[in-house]
């Protein structure tokens, strides 16, 4: 997997207990329990993460593990032979084939869209 320009980079051998924020894309290769926000930045979990934590970010690619309740202001990526354990909420959710998902999807866009649109019954 090639790095983005700017993000940050938490190694395979690295393991975070606690609490990670920031304002610049981070990629997570290595073992992070607790929370990751990321509010206005993009998350990528590697094919070798371990991860057990809520996760908040703009747009969030998985790729590895992930075990916690996941918010995308934008989009969720679930990639092939990744597994993901929680319930979602995102704008725009993409799935490929051969990706494990257990949890609750809420897609924000289609909530507010149902809001904004009062339904008749005729």
């Amino acid at each position: 997997m090639a790095t983005e320009n700017g993000s940050a980079r938490i190694g395979k051998s690295v393991v975070i207990r606690g609490e990670v924020k920031g304002g610049e894309d981070l990629i997570i290769d290595g073992r992070v329990e607790g929370t990751v926000t990321l509010t206005e930045s993009r998350l990528t979990i590697g094919p070798s993460a371990n991860v057990a934590a809520d996760l908040t970010a703009r747009d969030i690619l998985i790729q590895g593990q992930v075990q916690g309740n996941i918010v995308a202001s934008g989009r969720l990526e679930l990639r092939s032979g990744c597994v993901v354990e929680g319930d979602v909420r995102a704008l725009r959710l993409a799935v490929e084939d051969n990706a494990v998902f257990r949890g609750k999807v809420d897609l924000t866009q289609g909530a507010k869209t149902a809001e904004a649109v009062p339904a008749t019954n005729s």
